[in-house]
């Protein structure tokens, strides 16, 4: 099945694209690589998921967040390239912000992995990195980056 399919068969709207917070794009094509800027949890303009995983925010909140990031990564995706450029998903880079003794980034990380493979199927297959970090703006728990590779004409 397709993209749209996945999303209208799992009853999934895609959110309202966000715009970049600084001077920067939030995606860039070069050559057949497309680069997905930071995404964090908005839904339509709206900041959700904010404070630190283990204390505001539980693991299963937290696999919540990142299957928000992993969709407004798809909105983008769809927006400025269109899902039938996509050749697929090669890596994700997620970030979190957690008070000092929560350790499962695995599991909440989880949530944009496991969207992708429900979206894109065999082209949401990908590897990926896991970075605990101090602060994120806007103090979200969560944040995603990605690269694509795409069809260029």
């Amino acid at each position: 099945m397709s993209p749209k399919e996945n999303l209208q068969k799992l009853n999934i709207k895609l959110p309202e694209v966000s715009t970049p917070g600084g001077n920067y794009v939030s995606v860039n094509i070069r050559e057949s690589i497309a680069y997905i800027a930071i995404q964090f949890p908005i839904l339509n303009k709206e900041f959700l998921y904010q404070g630190r995983l283990g204390n505001e925010i539980s693991t299963e909140q937290g696999y919540k967040a990142m299957e928000l990031c992993a969709l407004n990564v798809l909105a983008q995706v769809e927006e400025k390239i269109g899902f039938d450029k996509v050749i697929g998903l090669n890596h994700i880079d997620a970030y979190f912000q957690a008070e000092s003794n929560w350790d499962e980034s695995p599991i909440i990380v989880n949530g944009a992995s496991d969207l992708f493979v429900k979206i894109l199927e065999e082209k949401g297959k990908h590897s990926r990195a896991i970075f605990g970090v101090e602060k994120l703006p806007r103090n979200f728990s969560v944040g995603l980056t990605v690269t694509f590779t795409v069809k260029t004409e």
